[in-house]
């Protein structure tokens, strides 16, 4: 069974209508997070994940985030929550992955599931949560409530993996497309991203990247940097300038 937040709706093509009551007014900053349901090796990846968390809340931020209870995310989410209360927070999971993140975690209390009712995880604990029924959805979902945030609203990029890197790539094109012309910002923990960083400045050399798109990305070093990166954005010389207006 899908669930979403009150008011909304799943339209026939898959596209998520919005009710402007489930969004932050459009005073307010959206920042959405994309992060690994692991912990790392190191425990830097969990402390850069909490003073992002007090960054937000320090700014008056909210956040958009995969909706995990483990790892990065959860530890992420956590601490906004314990900081700005549960509406500070919106997580995005598709259904599939509530159970998955789940195993082997036995005697976990904050995602709970009554017979015969759809798994709910605890909105006291780590905010209020929407389950999709894809990935495609929640992607697209935590995009439009960011396009739809006030000034300083973005995409950060915490430590991660596949899943982390595939979200940053994707809202990367998004802006080089013209899409949406919103901040991309990776918090660099322990030179995490060091490789991306310069995989990009090869693909400049080699003339895959087009040296006026080469800061559609850019780095952070820790979380207020990472804030101010996002409020001070600017878009990128050389986006294409794409009409994605329904016709």
């Amino acid at each position: 069974m899908t669930s979403f937040a009150r008011g909304e709706t799943l339209n026939h093509n898959g596209t998520i209508s919005l009710p402007r009551s489930s969004i932050s007014t459009p005073s307010t900053a959206v920042i959405c997070v994309f992060c690994g349901s692991s912990p790392g090796t190191s425990p830097a990846h969990l402390a850069a994940a909490r003073s992002l968390a007090h960054a937000l809340h320090n700014h008056n931020i909210s956040l958009v985030y995969g909706g995990g209870t483990t790892g990065l995310m959860g530890e992420l989410a956590r601490c906004l929550v314990s900081l700005s209360g549960p509406e500070a927070v919106q997580g995005i999971i598709p259904d599939a992955l509530i159970q998955f993140e789940q195993q082997g975690r036995p005697g976990v209390g904050d995602v709970t599931e009554a017979e015969g009712a759809t798994r709910e995880i605890e909105e006291k604990i780590y905010g209020r949560t929407i389950v999709v029924p894809d990935m495609h959805t929640r992607k697209h979902l935590m995009a439009k409530k960011v396009m739809e945030g006030g000034p300083g609203s973005g995409f950060v990029a915490l430590s991660g993996g596949y899943g982390t890197l595939e979200e940053l790539m994707e809202v990367i094109t998004w802006n080089q497309l013209g899409i949406h012309g919103k901040g991309v910002c990776i918090y660099n923990v322990d030179g995490y991203y060091d490789g991306l960083i310069e995989w990009v400045k090869s693909a400049v050399s080699a003339g895959f990247i087009a040296p006026g798109n080469a800061g559609i990305l850019v780095e952070a070093l820790d979380a207020e940097e990472a804030i101010q990166c996002l409020k001070e954005y600017t878009v990128a010389e050389g986006r294409f300038n794409l009409d994605w207006s329904q016709k």
